[in-house]
């Protein structure tokens, strides 16, 4: 039994030969997000994980055993509801509506470009379907958003922002609006209020 204490977000830092090398471990989400459990490795080792509180272990991240060795994390595929807009009757946006409705309801959601990915929830389904969107169960590997209030430093973060130029120009000498501004002020036509 390999007992393992600590993990290597990413796998940064270390040589694609190391990586190439080190045996695999298949994890679903359920697994992924304790800090403590028991896997097999594709060398049919035994893993007994330990890694602090509220770690979070993702596909492509690197777990250490305490003897050195390297085990490469990848995430399992597993049963998930996939979410797809209507191209014929909907946009992409109706998907950013979905996710504000589940976020309000704080489910796990992994957010990709062209779809969204939860764990199955036959209530779930059926509101998303009832917003139009297409909703169908998968085989897929499931990564969602780490959350807002994720701990600082974890390593998913995106990278910091590069410094941008940004042109400063003096502010215009502000137009001040009165009698004789040239402007036609006049609120003849119709806004549609009605009094």
């Amino acid at each position: 039994m390999l007992t393992v204490n600590k993990l290597i977000p990413g796998a940064r830092g270390l040589a694609p030969v190391l990586l190439k090398r080190a045996a695999q471990v298949e994890l679903d989400w359920d697994v992924r997000q304790k800090s403590r459990f028991d896997a097999t490795d594709s060398q049919g080792r035994t893993l007994a994980v330990f890694l602090p509180r509220g770690t979070v272990v993702r596909g492509g991240d690197c777990l250490v055993a305490e003897d050195g060795t390297l085990i490469r994390v990848l995430a399992a595929p597993q049963a998930v509801l996939v979410v797809r807009h209507c191209s014929e009757h909907g946009s992409a946006f109706d998907l950013t509506r979905a996710a504000y409705h589940l976020g309000n309801r704080h489910v796990a959601l992994e957010l990709r470009p062209d779809r969204l990915q939860l764990e199955p929830d036959h209530v779930l389904a059926d509101m998303l379907r009832g917003m139009h969107l297409i909703v169908s169960e998968e085989q897929q590997a499931f990564e969602p958003e780490a959350g807002a209030y994720a701990a600082a430093g974890h390593a998913h973060e995106a990278p910091a922002p590069r410094p941008v130029a940004i042109p400063v120009r003096a502010a215009p000498t502000p137009h001040v609006h009165g009698p004789g501004c040239g402007h036609d002020h006049g609120h003849d036509h119709d806004h549609g209020h009605s009094h």
